[in-house]
């Protein structure tokens, strides 16, 4: 009895567990017709034969479950599918050395023909009739096989035989299993399908929103400079108003280009060319630019030079690693909005160049630093959130791992860890010998 349990587990595993788990890999093939055929004729011919290499046996009988996978494979790979299962169905079958293999033959093959018929019909149909299409088509399998075999070896006596009713309480519980499997691969294929449909779902809503935002942040500016335009017309308009109009116009356009520009590099964040970058002469690049900004802001810009580590260097694009660092100390500054201190610095951590921005500005609350980098989220008012998220995108392009803390009233504090440039490796070779 233990033998016979086994026997039926392992069977089991073969027939059910194998093509379930791989069902999910196959379908990924679905749109290429050939690719997925090779794959469902491959995972039920493994089914196939391991089914015939571990029989059961009950009450001197030998019985298998060979027509499961070959039902389903048939269903569900088409009839060049079912063709190779039924080969490779005769061919192990002689390996094995079973007898009247010639009669066998002759035997199964009504049962290729009504199959071949439910395929055409199968794809068309519902869950429900799936399932009932898969019982019958097994049962037809093993009925007619049997009787047409038993007729052609003279042995028709064997439905008189008293061990009969057990090999037909196998056929039907078998046709049964062969229902239930059709129904979890239909239930897998409608969960997947579901699955994509969330992804699209979810694609389509993340383009909708950035289409809006696209749409509201240039039309921001556009309205404004329409609405001086409309002024720039208006007869007696003094010479200082008409400079002071242009100039706001000029303004708003640049935003808008900014804008843009900004979308942009989110939707291309690789580098384009890479090159060693010298990080303190870019911090010292970066200050200069800002000076002017800083100085209307009532902010003073410092570089900790006793931090600072000479002649570090990284690799990537530099006009890209610019446009980040001045998004982030630009965000530090206008986060002064009474006046204070962003310093700048740059070092090593172990063997990693480390770059280190700090401010005194108003800080942030926890939830602000979570959201900090996601996309449409700015603690400005008038913020669209891109300048960040680019500065992110761009470093983290470049192996930076970003690190910010804050607390309010006191500032912020970002540091960025570039962990895949060891600073060693990147010295010039006179610092190196050094």
């Amino acid at each position: 009895m233990v033998a016979i349990y086994k026997d039926f587990t392992l069977n089991f595993f073969y027939i059910f567990f194998i093509p379930a788990v791989f069902f999910v890999l196959i379908r990924q093939f679905r749109d290429r017709k050939r690719l997925y055929q090779l794959s469902i004729c491959a995972v039920f011919a493994v089914s196939l034969v391991s089914s015939m290499s571990v029989p059961v046996s009950i009450n001197g009988l030998i019985y298998d479950f060979r027509a499961i996978p070959l039902t389903l494979g048939s269903l569900y790979g088409g009839v060049p599918v079912s063709i190779v299962l039924y080969l490779i169905l005769i061919i192990y079958r002689h390996i094995m050395g079973n007898v009247n293999q010639l009669e066998y033959i002759i035997s199964i093959l009504p049962t290729m023909m009504i199959v071949s018929w439910i395929i055409t019909k199968y794809a068309v149909l519902s869950i429900g009739q799936k399932v009932l299409a898969a019982i019958a088509a097994y049962f037809t399998i093993r009925m007619l096989t049997l009787a047409s075999y038993l007729f052609l070896t003279d042995d028709i006596e064997f439905f008189l035989n008293p061990h009969f009713p057990w090999t037909l309480a196998l056929i039907v519980l078998q046709s049964l299993l062969t229902g239930a499997f059709a129904y979890l691969l239909e239930f897998m294929e409608r969960l997947l399908r579901f699955q994509e449909e969330i992804r699209k779902a979810e694609k389509l809503k993340l383009v909708t929103g950035i289409a809006a935002s696209v749409a509201h942040e240039v039309r921001n500016p556009l309205t404004t400079v329409r609405g001086f335009i409309q002024l720039l017309g208006k007869e007696g308009l003094s010479q200082r108003n008409r400079i002071y109009y242009q100039q706001i116009c000029l303004e708003e356009l640049d935003r808008a280009q900014q804008i843009i520009s900004d979308y942009l590099t989110l939707a291309k964040p690789d580098p384009e060319r890479i090159e060693p970058i010298h990080i303190l002469a870019e911090i010292q690049y970066v200050a200069n630019v800002l000076s002017s900004y800083a100085n209307m802001q009532n902010v003073r810009i410092e570089i900790d030079m006793e931090r600072c580590v000479q002649d570090i260097q990284i690799v990537g694009d530099q006009s890209k690693f610019r446009q980040a660092l001045i998004n982030l100390c630009k965000n530090s500054i206008e986060a002064m909005p009474e006046g204070g201190t962003l310093t700048l610095a740059t070092g090593l951590y172990k063997i990693n160049p480390v770059i280190s921005i700090k401010d005194t500005g108003i800080g942030m609350t926890k939830e602000q630093l979570n959201r900090l980098g996601t996309p449409f989220y700015s603690t400005k008012e008038k913020g669209t959130g891109l300048g960040t998220m680019v500065a992110f995108s761009i470093l983290r392009t470049m192996a930076g791992e970003i690190e910010t803390t804050s607390e309010l009233g006191k500032g912020t504090a970002c540091t960025i860890i570039f962990t895949k440039n060891p600073a060693g490796a990147m010295l010039p070779a006179a610092d190196q010998q050094s």
